[in-house]
């Protein structure tokens, strides 16, 4: 990865207005901020949160709270709880997140 013609910054998290994301029960509140191709966010789900869709974006993800529930295409359900992390490349193993408890999650993609 290269990251350039980025300023040194600070980013308040809690002063970012949320967009609220539909799942197929529960949602998904993202606050994000992007510094050219790079998207930064800070990811909440609710309790009984299931993603509407299967994702093949990258991701560099931390669990901050609560345990997220990743299932792979190819049948794998991996379970992160706090201070775990996962990454995968663009086009890799396509997956859905569900987060049966609630989570919060900061994901760079």
């Amino acid at each position: 990865m290269n990251i350039s013609n980025i300023p040194f910054g600070v980013t308040d998290w809690s002063a970012l207005q949320k967009t609220e994301h539909a799942g197929i029960s529960g949602k998904a509140y993202w606050r994000t901020c992007q510094f050219g191709d790079l998207r930064v966010r800070m990811v909440e789900y609710t309790p009984g949160y299931v993603a509407d869709h299967w994702c093949s974006k990258g991701h560099i993800l931390l669990c901050l709270e609560g345990e997220l529930h990743t299932e792979l295409d190819d049948g794998r359900v991996l379970v992160l709880k706090a201070g775990m992390s996962y990454q995968v490349a663009d086009g890799a193993e396509a997956h859905r997140s569900s987060a049966p408890h609630g989570a919060r999650l900061f994901i760079v993609d």
